[in-house]
């Protein structure tokens, strides 16, 4: 079974004062998957994220799944944070997951989020709304089992 982890970068819901319901549906989504959630990390945006991210990168999951700070508010670091610790991009994972976003709304071309790998993990910057973590998690769908495949040396035939 492989492992995951989620990561949720709000600094409101951090300090208690917003309600976060992005978190549970990544781990049901992990889940249904078989993927094990090894927890979910709750952190305001900026330095807290960053060191969240080195934690579970070191850990050694399979995916990292982050959720928010993917817009242009000032402290919204998450892409530039993320993108500190990929060694490879997969720029069209993102472009996909706008395209979908924008099939709904026209404000999914604002997230700017990241999807790559670090070491053997995959690693992916979904938007931090409901429905923006559904856009981004329908596209992973036929995805993820074949990225990590791949990161383990596998040969991933679909």
């Amino acid at each position: 079974m492989r492992s995951a982890a989620v990561i949720i970068a709000s600094t409101r819901a951090a300090a208690g004062t917003y309600q976060d319901e992005c978190a549970p549906l990544i781990t049901a989504w992990l889940a249904e998957r078989g993927y094990q959630a090894a927890g979910t990390d709750v952190v305001a945006d900026g330095d807290p994220f960053r060191q969240a991210l080195a934690e579970r990168l070191a850990e050694g999951h399979a995916a990292v799944i982050t959720s928010g700070g993917t817009g242009l508010s000032p402290d919204d670091l998450t892409p530039e944070i993320t993108a500190e610790f990929l060694e490879r991009h997969l720029p069209g994972i993102m472009e996909a997951m706008r395209e979908a976003g924008r099939a709904k709304t026209p404000m999914a071309s604002l997230s700017r989020g990241y999807a790559g790998t670090s070491g053997t993990s995959f690693v992916i910057n979904l938007p931090g709304s409901p429905s923006g973590v559904g856009d981004g998690l329908d596209v992973l769908a036929p995805l993820l089992d074949h990225v990590c495949a791949q990161l383990e040396g596998r040969d991933a035939h679909i």
